[in-house]
């Protein structure tokens, strides 16, 4: 399958507890219903990544650790990317910030969107992760989407009730994201 054909739907958050990977899935499974793409799942907890350990700045491409190298060939070997991530504190997780910074010229020119979550939707998140795909010279996706999920969408261990019901409102939005992701990908110079 061509790199191009396939686009990451990112697990942002590595949080014990965290909704992100249902609402990634949900995601997945929206986006995915009439694309000509595949999406797949990549959960940030599971590539476990230290914190940034390269000696070197990743923009010379010079990595000296084996899981560095591994990073690079995963997201090379994606054409596009949604970043799925709740908002902390005005910004978005520690952990994608880590895991974009490994790398640089892996992201360049890649098409992406972010899809970010929590009380007021994570607009602050996602205005902070605008400037750093900026950096990485991505090419961000007109649509993204902001959830909301209110203290009544969870229950007492926030988790997410009824995660369907909660996101329904977001579905045609959740589908503009694969139609311009679609057309951002046959734009890719080759």
């Amino acid at each position: 399958m061509d790199v191009t054909e396939r686009v990451a739907v990112v697990i942002g958050s590595t949080r014990p507890g965290r909704i992100s990977p249902g609402i990634a899935r949900w995601v997945r499974d929206v986006v995915q219903e009439h694309s000509s793409l595949r999406y797949e799942l990549l959960d940030l907890a599971e590539v476990n990544l230290p914190l940034l350990d390269e000696p070197l700045m990743a923009a010379l491409g010079q990595y000296q650790h084996e899981h560095t190298r591994a990073w690079s060939r995963t997201v090379s070997s994606f054409g596009g990317f949604v970043f799925v991530f709740p908002q902390y504190n005005w910004g978005y997780p520690a952990a994608l910030k880590n895991a974009l910074d490994f790398l640089y010229a892996e992201w360049s020119g890649k098409p992406a969107s972010y899809v970010t979550y929590g009380t007021r939707g994570g607009n602050r998140g996602a205005r902070q992760i605008r400037e750093v795909l900026a950096g990485l010279h991505m090419r961000e996706l007109d649509d993204h989407l902001e959830l909301v999920i209110t203290e009544d969408d969870v229950d007492e261990e926030w988790q997410l009730k009824d995660l369907g019901s909660t996101l329904r409102p977001y579905v045609e939005q959740a589908r503009m994201i694969d139609v311009q992701m679609v057309d951002a990908l046959k734009s890719v110079p080759q």
